[in-house]
């Protein structure tokens, strides 16, 4: 018969659920105490406290290292949602950004990472330097990123379709065709377009970009060598061979700098930027505060990655 345990659901409070949150991200004991800035027997301690109010030992060993159970994995998405609501709960209508401090977790793929999130970080910690920014893929966003606390922000050109998620569009980005100037020609029209082979990018869990459904839907039917997770795998199969990508225009100013661009030659639809978040944060003056500074270096961001597509002569 399990042993009851002394402890009950009051004797929770934040700081173990920071920890909790800090070695499930980790992995570690000590670079969560790093993370936290305390010592690693202190982390060690909160974790012998938390293993009795829940009666689970929260971490197992994995070769040299831990990793969490499946009830510790639980306890985290919930303790996100938790950390959250006592941030707003204590802000009481007002946000001071020099005194925050914590980490906030941001979903996006890699071409609106690379494109807003360095220059969000530099700016947001001019008024608040005790910010920290935690980036994870989010693939194909979905609802339940948001509702359990994944993360407060996805950024990302297809927003969940639900009643209890608020979107904002930040911008719309054309779409280019990429292929290596050295080893061939842009396409000389729509027909020697379609006739080329193509290298295109598939989010998991196996969902196409909007401009090849698009393409797809209006009757053009391509051959593709090659697909890729992310963007910044397309350009190891343009380099050298006669492959084309169809992809946004932004992708250019990072990671497919230095390939040749070529407009798309039919009429095809723009690609929409939003950043999306849960209901429960729209009054949250911290989220408030982080929303417009994402919307702040929109404009910047663009300026600084703006490439016009040119024909080779």
């Amino acid at each position: 018969m399990p042993v009851m345990s002394k402890f009950d659901h009051s004797d929770l409070d934040g700081r173990l659920l920071q920890v909790l949150l800090a070695v499930v991200e980790t992995n570690s004991v000590t670079r969560a105490a790093q993370r936290l800035d305390v010592t690693q027997s202190a982390v060690s301690h909160l974790l012998d406290k938390l293993r009795a109010i829940v009666g689970d030992p929260l971490f197992v060993r994995s070769g040299r290292g831990i990793v969490a159970t499946a009830h510790a994995e639980a306890l985290a998405l919930r303790a996100r949602v938790l950390l959250d609501d006592m941030r707003a709960f204590a802000a009481s209508g007002a946000f001071d950004p020099a005194q925050f401090s914590g980490a906030v977790t941001i979903a996006a793929n890699d071409l609106q990472r690379d494109l807003l999130l360095p220059l969000l970080l530099r700016t947001a910690r001019i008024r608040a330097p005790g910010l920290s920014l935690r980036v994870i893929p989010s693939g194909v966003p979905s609802a339940e990123m948001l509702r359990d606390g994944q993360c407060q922000l996805v950024v990302t050109p297809r927003p969940p379709d639900a009643s209890d998620i608020v979107q904002k569009r930040l911008f719309e980005d054309r779409y280019l065709v990429y292929y290596d100037g050295s080893s061939r020609d842009a396409p000389a029209g729509k027909a020697d377009y379609l006739a080329s082979e193509h290298v295109t990018v598939v989010h998991q869990p196996h969902r196409r970009l909007d401009i090849d459904q698009w393409i797809e839907a209006n009757g053009m039917r391509r051959r593709f060598a090659a697909t890729v997770p992310g963007f910044s795998g397309i350009g190891p199969f343009l380099r050298g061979g006669p492959l084309l990508a169809t992809l946004p225009g932004l992708v250019r100013a990072n990671v497919l700098r230095g390939f040749d661009v070529a407009p798309v030659p039919f009429e095809c639809p723009p690609m929409p930027m939003y950043m999306v978040w849960h209901l429960r944060h729209q009054a949250d003056p911290m989220h408030r505060w982080l929303r417009s500074e994402l919307q702040s270096v929109v404009a910047p961001a663009l300026a600084a990655a703006e490439v016009r597509p040119r024909r080779r002569d």
